[in-house]
């Protein structure tokens, strides 16, 4: 499965790389596209729950990076503000 990292930028200015295990988040983000914080978050675990079940699909069991990864995104969201997420960039 096709690894890929997704580039954003927090409403405090911060940037994050963050990983996913398969290609599934260009389903569900776009570069160049701001998503309020609740939205980027919903739209994140559903990707990289996704992204997870096709591991375990594939391997018979889930992906612990896609889930911390995931739980660094809650976590970090949680120190925010409200505002916006923009999307920067994927990178395979």
């Amino acid at each position: 499965m096709p690894e890929m990292r997704f580039h954003i930028r927090w409403p405090d200015g911060s940037r994050d790389a963050c990983y996913s295990p398969t290609l599934v988040i260009k389903q569900h983000l776009a570069v160049g596209q701001d998503y309020a914080l609740d939205e980027f978050l919903a739209l994140t675990r559903l990707a990289l729950g996704s992204a997870s079940a096709r591991v375990q699909e594939r391997y018979g069991f889930p992906c612990g990076r896609a889930e911390a990864q995931l739980a660094r995104i809650e976590e970090t969201a949680r120190r925010q503000e409200p505002g916006t997420v923009h999307v920067e960039a994927f990178e395979e």
